[in-house]
């Protein structure tokens, strides 16, 4: 839960930035990457050439995901990446030879029906959400890289590989530190909000967060622990409601209801089928 919960305050705080969203993006991950390198043993180890793919896909969903939270309010940005899962099950079978089950087919049409909510209205521009349908565009990517990672993952694991799952998430955090500083500098102002809120970014949402993920994983069933999860997407709208007064549409809120909802029905479908 507390995973979660940390998870979910990462588009309040990227919004609280002065910075551009590529320096936001890369310094963010850069930091990140040193917390999850001394905090925790298993991201230094297991490195090999097969994880960089993967790593590479994680790192442009971090990228991507900062970029549309500067240009879409942080309820789009979330719930148009919790749409990674059916990009999974259309990826499955050319990717991981999976075929697309009868019961796969009700997600896919609810998830369809969220994503045909968010576009039916029209989005509020404010000043938190310049640009919202370039940040929808750019969050919808992320679902697509967010989706290409767990696929690697997963297709990893079936060949035999080792558990590398967090240093995947450490080498995709340090390529997304690179890949964005180019774009990142030169850095005109960096003022003390500014590095609290890459501090917090860094340190807490993703550091902190995956400290205490790694750790609780050992100890909850992936059920559970795919069900706690959804508070960030529960959440994230919530804080950025607090902490900027953003409020995303009727519209946006109901098609992320339908895709949350989609999603933890079909995870809890799929381990009565397991079972």
């Amino acid at each position: 839960m507390v995973a979660g919960l940390l998870f979910s305050t990462g588009g309040a705080a990227i919004k609280a930035a002065s910075l551009t969203g590529w320096q936001v993006a890369s310094f963010r991950s850069g930091l990140a990457a040193v917390v999850l390198l001394a905090a925790l043993p298993n991201a230094r180890r297991r490195w090999h050439w097969r994880m960089l793919p993967v790593a590479a896909a994680y790192a442009a969903t971090l990228i991507l995901f900062v970029l549309a939270n500067r240009l879409t309010t942080s309820a789009n940005a979330i719930f148009l990446q919790a749409t990674a899962p059916l990009y999974v099950l259309l990826l499955g079978p050319f990717l991981l030879h999976e075929p697309i089950r009868r019961a796969d087919l009700f997600y896919i049409l609810a998830v369809g029906a969220g994503l045909a909510l968010f576009f039916a209205g029209r989005d509020t521009v404010a000043i938190t959400a310049p640009d919202p349908p370039r940040g929808n565009l750019l969050a919808l990517a992320s679902g697509v890289t967010y989706a290409l990672m767990l696929a690697g993952l997963r297709w990893h694991g079936r060949q035999g590989g080792e558990d590398s799952g967090i240093a995947t998430v450490a080498a995709g955090n340090l390529i997304a530190f690179l890949a964005a500083l180019p774009m990142a500098l030169p850095l005109h102002a960096f003022g003390a909000r500014d590095a609290a809120v890459i501090l917090y970014l860094g340190a807490a949402q993703v550091g902190l967060a995956y400290w205490c993920l790694t750790r609780a994983i050992r100890h909850v069933a992936a059920f559970e622990a795919t069900t706690m999860l959804q508070l960030e997407p529960a959440m994230s709208p919530v804080w950025t409601w607090l902490a900027h007064g953003e409020r995303p549409t009727a519209w946006a809120l109901a098609g992320g209801a339908v895709i949350v909802s989609a999603t933890l029905v079909n995870t809890w479908w799929g381990r009565r089928r397991a079972t």
